[in-house]
């Protein structure tokens, strides 16, 4: 295999987030410290792309361990609509990989307006998204060369799983996070043929699903995004509760599912859905750290089984992100050059 820009930087994750974790540890814990001076009651966040993904990880994670309210921005009510919304008492956020976009910006420019706490998390210092926030957390994931994102995606998780520890002050929660790059690691280091035969498994599909529920949700829809922007294969993302509701209905003989389940609060009614798929013919490919899951499996990706569920989709992203790649490579494609994109796409 050729070499790849975008193979080797999913291998570079792991050494990202140890940079991340231990040089952004005193920033975060100053940037924790003032928001809980403010009081703020809930999160507005401002993204797009793989950071909107971000952006619906963070809803889980602030609202099941800081227990706020997190909401995703309009950026066109204040660009485009001319009508900001209300956002008194919020801690405004713009995450993006490059600060760069002006929509995400002028969020962050009118919560500063309004007086509200605001907060950029991006890869680039100095770009003009800091230039709008209050506060910022640098990623420090060094150049991203790729056009898809792979370890600024993983670093904004970490970023905003750093902040919602510190903002909980838990010690628990800030010893499971010090064992995030081992979890990574150990997830980057699965199998290449149980990944190649996942891929192969979704080669001809030409539509199909990705299901997550809880935390990873947000996995469902970057790893559903990856398989667009890299492979071209029209996969749609859902809860694994939404599913329920009518789309079910699409499944047949042959349907291709991608489904991520990580032990914990939802893996079982995730499980249930698995088992009702593959009953009704289609043959899903699995990425999992539940054996029962993986067991169900047409083409089972395991995951390191002791990676806490609220971290798991750091962990569980990373195979996903090999997918998309393997299958890109078996349809025909280059990874490398997805056509069509920019690394930098400035929306207004």
């Amino acid at each position: 295999m050729s070499e790849s820009v975008l193979l080797s930087e999913i291998a570079d994750q792991p050494s990202v987030l140890e940079r991340l974790l231990r040089e952004a540890a005193g920033e975060v814990e100053v940037i924790a410290s003032a928001i809980r001076a403010r009081r703020i009651h809930h999160v507005v966040i401002a993204a797009r792309g793989s950071s909107d993904n971000a952006a619906r990880y963070a809803q889980y994670l602030f609202g099941a361990h800081n227990r706020i309210t997190v909401t995703l921005a309009t950026p066109s009510l204040v660009t485009r609509y001319r009508t900001p919304p209300v956002m008194t008492g919020a801690l405004v956020v713009g995450i993006s990989q490059s600060g760069e976009s002006p929509d995400l910006i002028a969020v962050v420019e009118e919560g500063r307006r309004q007086g509200c706490a605001t907060l950029a998390v991006t890869n680039v210092a100095g770009s003009p998204l800091t230039a709008a926030a209050e506060h910022t957390i640098v990623l420090r994931a060094g150049q991203e060369r790729s056009i898809a994102a792979t370890k600024t995606y993983t670093a904004q998780l970490a970023a905003l799983a750093m902040l919602s520890t510190a903002l909980s002050e838990n010690g628990e929660w800030r010893q499971q996070l010090a064992r995030l790059p081992e979890h990574v690691a150990a997830a980057h280091a699965v199998d290449r043929e149980a990944v190649v035969a996942a891929a192969a498994a979704l080669k001809d599909a030409g539509h199909g699903v990705v299901l997550g529920r809880g935390f990873n949700f947000a996995t469902a829809f970057e790893a559903a995004l990856k398989a667009k922007e890299l492979a071209y294969v029209a996969v749609e993302p859902y809860s694994s509760a939404d599913f329920q509701h009518g789309p079910i209905a699409l499944i047949d003989t042959g349907f291709a599912a991608v489904v991520i389940n990580a032990a914990g609060a939802v893996s079982s009614e995730v499980e249930d859905l698995l088992r009702t798929i593959r009953d009704r013919g289609a043959r899903p490919v699995v990425i999992s750290n539940v054996p029962s899951s993986l067991a169900l499996a047409t083409a089972p990706i395991p995951i390191p089984a002791d990676v806490p569920e609220w971290l798991s989709p750091i962990a569980a992203i990373v195979p996903g992100q090999l997918l998309a790649f393997h299958l890109s490579r078996l349809r025909g494609f280059d990874p490398d050059a997805p056509r069509g994109l920019k690394k930098v796409t400035k929306t207004t």
